[in-house]
């Protein structure tokens, strides 16, 4: 078939990814394309989202006198703002197209990194002012749902839990490369006279802390050109608000919002904090030198694990994801309950490196979880539609449940270093927290048990 008959302009009119000759000799490429252009992209949105991560416990050191429990607010916010983005985001690909809508949100980007490379420069910014930019970088946690919903168009059903797993885990990379990369460029001025003076510090160490705004401009400059030119759209998969709403009468969308606060929600959620919780609980140890380690885990999980969903089935994976998870935290809280003992920071860490690692699996079961449930649910609540049409509503509803669920998990950035930083201004540590946690994997064994994997489920999966 003869390219213009495939696409006109940057739009794919005729779009068969389940035709095999189709697939081979023409979809594969491009939906290739599509996906190692939006990976980066949603690496450089990651990066930006998670950045307070990593000031926040620089801030002190460079004259801004805040509280614990302030600065797990900096580290929270972004969270809150990029989660509630998400609720929007979810619905934006088949109403603007993935092309424009993946270049307008990610040069939206360039607003926070550039707002925080100046902020941090002047020691009078007002808390506000930071409050503000940690709220815009939110815009990075939105672009998660609106990618995902993208790359779910492009494949096949037999590829499209890898695809999504690669999509998803290489982009979380991008909270492991920003807690890697700025605590190596905030040490020199990389962009001389443009980048601003240092900040001196009390053992006359220098630091350039705006670097780690400055650094992903050039990127994001570049990013977003790649998808202007190189991205495409699918004629078929425009819809408005109105035909995605369907989603909300689903139970199993709502369901799969809890699952996927567990696995997602905790990863984001343990990425926001991680740094400020080791500095807190581990004043001894130089917390930044290792916090990128947890994110990257758990990116590297979610990216290499999709395939396991794909062969022993995504309910069970989620079933003993959730349980190995519970058992991960009670680790967590037996060793700072010695944490003045020898040893207990690195038993700390291991526990905490195998939740990361967890979430990462969970991450790619939940989603591959999604279209395998909805193929189910449509053809039962629409016995109506013929198999193309089958296919096509299922697609449709499973990228807006897949959007949507990452929405409401996205909250876990939010809640979990809040969590944090309350239980510790209440009770001087995490433990209350923690606790918490560990009893909502409980829950959400239970659910995923008896929703999808126990004999006689209504959905298996």
């Amino acid at each position: 078939m003869s390219d213009d008959k495939i696409q006109k302009g940057h739009t794919l009119i005729d779009w068969r990814p389940d035709d095999l000759e189709f697939w081979e000799t023409r979809g594969k490429a491009i939906a290739s394309r599509n996906l190692w252009i939006s990976i980066p992209a949603l690496l450089l949105a990651f990066s930006v989202w998670l950045v307070w991560s990593v000031v926040v416990a620089r801030l002190p050191a460079i004259g801004f006198d805040y509280t614990t429990d302030q600065l797990f607010l900096l580290a929270a916010l972004p969270g809150l703002s990029g989660a509630t983005l998400r609720i929007f985001y979810s619905f934006m690909v088949p109403i603007f197209g993935g092309r424009l809508w993946t270049t307008l949100t990610t040069a939206s980007l360039l607003l926070p990194a550039l707002g925080i490379g100046y902020a941090v420069q002047d020691p009078d910014t007002p808390y506000g002012i930071f409050l503000l930019l940690a709220l815009l970088c939110g815009f990075g946690g939105g672009n998660f749902a609106s990618s995902m919903a993208n790359i779910a168009f492009f494949y096949p059903k037999s590829e499209k839990g890898n695809a999504l797993a690669l999509n998803a885990g290489l982009g979380n990379a991008g909270v492991s490369v920003m807690q890697f990369v700025v605590p190596i460029v905030i040490t020199s001025g990389v962009f001389g006279a443009l980048g601003g003076a240092p900040q001196t510090l009390e053992d006359g160490s220098q630091l350039w802390i705006q670097n780690a705004g400055f650094v992903w401009v050039p990127f994001l400059v570049i990013a977003t050109i790649a998808a202007w030119f190189g991205m495409n759209d699918i004629a078929d998969a425009k819809a408005s608000f109105k035909e995605q709403s369907i989603i909300f009468s689903r139970a199993h969308n709502w369901i799969m919002c809890i699952l996927y606060t567990g696995t997602f929600g905790s990863f984001i959620g343990y990425s926001a904090g991680f740094p400020l919780l080791m500095k807190t609980q581990f004043p001894e140890v130089n917390a930044l030198s290792y916090a990128f380690l947890g994110p990257l885990v758990g990116a590297l999980s979610r990216a290499g694990t999709g395939w396991v969903s794909d062969k022993y089935g995504g309910g069970r994976v989620t079933f003993w994801t959730f349980l190995f998870m519970a058992v991960a935290v009670g680790g967590v809280l037996f060793f700072l309950s010695i944490k003045t003992e020898p040893g207990a920071f690195w038993g700390f860490f291991v526990c905490f490196m195998a939740l990361f690692f967890l979430t990462g699996v969970g991450n790619a079961s939940t989603f591959q979880m999604i279209p395998t449930i909805m193929r189910q649910q449509v053809g039962k609540l629409m016995p109506e539609l013929d198999a193309t049409a089958h296919l096509r509503q299922s697609e449709r509803e499973s990228a807006a449940i897949i959007a949507f669920t990452s929405a409401i998990a996205a909250y876990g950035a939010f809640f979990i270093p809040k969590a944090y930083g309350t239980s510790i201004a209440y009770t001087g540590g995490p433990d209350a927290a923690l606790w918490a946690f560990g009893i909502f994997y409980v829950i959400c064994l239970v659910i995923t048990w008896f929703f999808y994997t126990r004999r006689g489920a209504s959905v298996p999966c």
